[in-house]
């Protein structure tokens, strides 16, 4: 009997992706949550849903017992990794078999073998892969990593001989920290490579194919931004070459299910070096995109499906001839981080979600309206992947469908994305792997937000007025209505009548099209705009182009909305608390400061609405808050 039950030891949208496959399977699914996670996405979606422990990873998801007790408590025969996390821990593999369950990936002696990547250097000279010359016979650059481990953590790249040592210390420390192994590789650094890997697929039975190759190239910090299948611009040499090796090494160490073998390419077109990096024993983020352009037999890829098969121990259902590419597809990752504020990790709760449709697109994601986004787990919301007979094709469809992303209350890189992809480089595929380091990104203007903000402000107002006989601008009776002045950071004159936003000196024509449920298109100058709009007391919050741009008001009576009528004290936007001056129970006089935060650059202080009693305080220093989010209550004195 084949399996019945899955755990998927995941969250996010890999969970869900793991979950709809299994259920066209017929299997039962069984989800696991975190404190944080008690009502995600992924949780409803499961058949069962499990908790096993509080918010801490260490504590919840990168827990093997809590894992393996939910497996037991639910009737689980099957479990499946997903990425991150635990999946290319051997431990939790071999744990997952000895309790009886079946493992969808890797043997645990396999990713032993695999995860570790002088081992998995050894490995591959074994199988005739190229490899990246070692550091004693190679000049510099070199590039100094950690033998254990992944994601860029205890990499270092060293460009002078007397450089050298204090790289391998600071390497050193950084992979125990990370790994608890400080076994370090120094090897030739290739300049300007490009990323690319190939995936494998290989059952119990002795049968392994490739699905062709992807391209990773676009990464910033050695994190992969925009990935893409095929890879363009390869020889046919190097295309083999890369294909071949995969398989060969696979076949060397004696690999079952999904993987990924990754590899550098350096060169011009027709005289490129390939060399072996390592490899990736589990699902990959960027799986999508082979889904997309590789076909088998005519019929669309369903990697998920294909790992279930073979953890069953069913043989392959195709061999290598049947496996073709059919078109071309390129995956963003969503990040909730602002890319243009130094990539750093964002939190909070959505307001406003909305994920493009159509044809020649596909979303994976598990983000919602109303969801709170916290900086205890990885950042990455969703992918948006486009896909077309060619890659113009596809990288069109992408462009258009991050300009369709609207994300509002919580900033993510999406704008990024959609600048990377929309640039002359990344259409003209010259993006190595240290381009987006080398390079800025420019980050869009925000200008036609900021006139889409204050025509919609002006619109909404001019539309929730209630019409009669006297109807008035307020200061003329039955004439045509006066312009209407607007803060956004700074004073905009609004002419509905007109069609003009007048912003300092400049004059921008407006043409109004529609708006509904917070989309809103317009002309702009004689060009088209659409945009997601969210008008709230304090601020005007909008997504352009995949960017977010949240404008403030300095209107004080706008802000003053802050403070109830009850003494509750809420954030007026979303913002990070600078300060908290009392503690529940301290006496305060009316005005007193209470606690500072800072949004829209602005910093405010929230004052108490009159004397009393400090009754709650819902707010530390260095907090991130959403709109609303209760920050003090004050009780007043009885009289």
């Amino acid at each position: 009997m084949g399996i019945q039950t899955l755990l998927v030891a995941n969250r996010g949208e890999i969970a869900l992706r793991v979950m709809r496959s299994a259920k066209a399977r017929g299997l039962r699914t069984v989800a696991v949550y975190s404190d944080a996670d008690r009502s995600a996405p992924h949780v409803r979606a499961a058949d069962v849903a499990v908790r096993i422990g509080p918010t801490p990873a260490t504590q919840s998801y990168l827990s093997i017992e809590a894992i393996l007790d939910a497996a037991r408590r639910t009737g689980a025969d099957a479990v499946h990794p997903g990425y991150g996390f635990l999946s290319e821990r051997s431990q939790f593999a071999r744990a997952v078999t000895e309790a009886g369950l079946t493992f969808v990936g890797p043997s645990a002696d396999v990713m032993d073998a695999m995860g570790r990547k002088d081992r998995a250097r050894e490995i591959a000279e074994r199988a005739g892969v190229p490899v990246v010359p070692r550091g004693e016979d190679a000049p510099f650059p070199v590039l100094v990593k950690a033998a254990a481990g992944g994601g860029g953590k205890g990499m270092r790249v060293v460009h002078r001989a007397e450089d050298l040592d204090d790289a391998i210390a600071a390497a050193r420390r950084e992979a125990a920290s990370a790994f608890g192994d400080d076994t370090i590789l120094v090897e030739r650094y290739v300049e300007r490579g490009r990323h690319v890997e190939v995936q494998v697929l290989a059952d119990a039975h002795g049968h392994v194919v490739h699905l062709f190759h992807r391209d990773c190239s676009a990464q910033r910090r050695h994190q992969k931004v925009l990935e893409e299948a095929p890879a363009p611009g390869l020889s046919d040499e190097a295309s083999r070459t890369l294909l071949e090796s995969a398989v060969a090494l696979s076949r060397e160490v004696g690999y079952t299910n999904a993987g990924t073998v990754e590899f550098l390419v350096a060169g011009e077109h027709g005289r490129e070096e390939v060399f072996f990096l390592e490899m990736n024993t589990r699902l990959q983020v960027e799986h999508p995109v082979t889904e997309l352009a590789v076909a088998v037999g005519g019929e669309p890829l369903d990697l998920v499906d294909l790992q279930l098969g073979v953890a069953e121990g069913e043989p392959l259902p195709f061999t290598q001839d049947d496996v073709t590419i059919v078109g071309h597809a390129i995956e963003a990752r969503v990040y909730a981080e602002d890319a243009f504020g130094g990539f750093l990790p964002q939190a909070g709760q959505a307001s406003l979600v909305r994920w493009p449709e159509g044809p020649g697109v596909r979303v994976d994601q598990a983000l919602e309206p109303d969801q709170t986004v916290t900086t205890a787990y990885d950042p990455m919301l969703g992918k948006v992947i486009g896909h077309g007979p060619d890659r113009e094709a596809a990288r069109r469809a992408l462009v258009d469908a991050l300009d369709r992303t609207g994300i509002l209350g919580l900033t993510t890189n999406t704008g990024f994305l959609r600048a990377l992809a929309a640039s002359e480089e990344f259409r003209d595929s010259v993006v190595d792997t240290a381009w987006l380091d080398r390079n800025e990104v420019p980050a869009p203007a925000d200008d036609p937000a900021r006139v889409v903000a204050a025509w919609t402000d002006a619109w909404v107002a001019r539309a929730s007025a209630r019409p009669g006989p006297f109807t008035s601008d307020g200061w003329r009776l039955g004439g045509e209505p006066a312009a209407m002045r607007v803060e956004l950071d700074r004073p905009l004159s609004v002419d509905l009548a007109g069609g003009t936003v007048t912003d300092g000196d400049e004059v921008h024509q407006v043409t109004h099209h529609d708006a509904a449920l917070h989309v809103v298109r317009l002309d702009v100058d004689d060009h088209p705009v659409t945009a997601f709009v969210n008008a709230q007391a304090g601020f005007v919050d909008v997504a352009w182009r995949g960017q977010r741009f949240l404008f403030g008001r300095r209107d004080p009576f706008s802000l003053a909305a802050a403070g109830t009528a009850d003494g509750t004290l809420t954030a007026p936007m979303p913002g990070t608390v600078l300060a908290v001056q009392v503690a529940e129970g301290d006496e305060v006089v009316e005005g007193q400061v209470l606690g500072t935060m800072e949004a829209m650059k602005m910093e405010l202080a929230l004052k108490a609405p009159y004397a009393g009693v400090v009754a709650r305080v819902g707010a530390t220093a260095g907090e991130q808050v959403a709109l609303g989010t209760e920050l003090f209550h004050v009780e007043p004195h009885e009289a």
